[in-house]
């Protein structure tokens, strides 16, 4: 919910998915499938679906997500919003996709395949999208220098140790192959680098959770501390690489 206080920013900064992807999704379905969405935030995926014809109806958490959404996204008629959690919806009728974009690592693992399942009809597809920055020289050292800020800031947490491109696998793909409530999982891996302006990253970084939870001057000093990094020895600039993941599943 940390997210639900920052929609603007959000909006803002966070990044859009390949056209790729949703052509390998919607090479499944004709017509206008429709479509169950978990978490949406402000429209990053939704914006896609809607246009290929899907129909959609979102369910968001946050109430000032869920808002933001509908007056950004007002006049789609094939949008419906439910301000409420994934697992407290209860489907009137069997979707086509379940469809969870850098979200379902926030659902309940205890019923989210089961939830999903139950949601779709015979043969409808359960689509996870995962966001994973990996380590690549596309970031020119920015992420490996600024550990040391890092760690001023969160001493406790143990750095995460990114991944190569090539070897990225949601967690999720054996979670499902394991669950018996799917067919064989397929992966799809797609490179989407972004880069930002000084300005941009700053807000990047304050959309994220763990510190949009932190106390608003420690806030402001990691940001301002990241931006000096990027502006001193980056040229103003920061590079995320960036590997999309789409794991693909159809209930049986």
């Amino acid at each position: 919910m940390a997210f639900d206080a920052v929609p603007e920013i959000y909006d803002r900064v966070r990044p859009s998915y390949p056209d790729a992807l949703f052509d390998e999704l919607f090479s499944h379905f004709s017509g206008n499938p429709g479509v169950l969405e978990i978490g949406p935030g402000t429209g990053q995926a939704t914006r896609s679906l809607l246009a290929r014809g899907a129909r959609v109806t979102a369910a968001e958490p946050g109430p000032q997500m869920a808002g933001f959404l509908r007056q950004k996204l007002a006049g789609e008629h094939r949008l419906a919003i439910i301000n409420a959690k994934f697992e407290d919806i209860s489907a009137a009728e069997p979707f086509d996709i379940v469809f969870a974009a850098t979200s379902f690592h926030w659902v309940d693992r205890a019923v989210r395949l089961q939830k999903a399942h139950d949601a779709l009809r015979p043969g409808g597809a359960l689509a996870i999208v995962s966001t994973n920055q990996v380590r690549s020289r596309a970031d020119r050292g920015y992420f490996d220098a600024c550990q040391p800020i890092y760690q001023k800031y969160f001493p406790d947490e143990e750095r995460t140790v990114l991944q190569t491109p090539e070897t990225i696998v949601p967690a999720e793909l054996a979670e499902i192959d394991e669950s018996a409530l799917f067919g064989p999982a397929a992966l799809h891996r797609y490179r989407w680098d972004q880069t930002y302006t000084t300005t941009q990253y700053a807000d990047l970084v304050r959309s994220y959770s763990n510190t949009n939870i932190m106390h608003a001057a420690a806030r402001d000093a990691l940001v301002a501390e990241l931006c000096a990094l990027a502006d001193s020895d980056f040229g103003g600039s920061v590079t995320r690489p960036l590997v999309i993941t789409l794991t693909l599943s159809f209930r049986t």
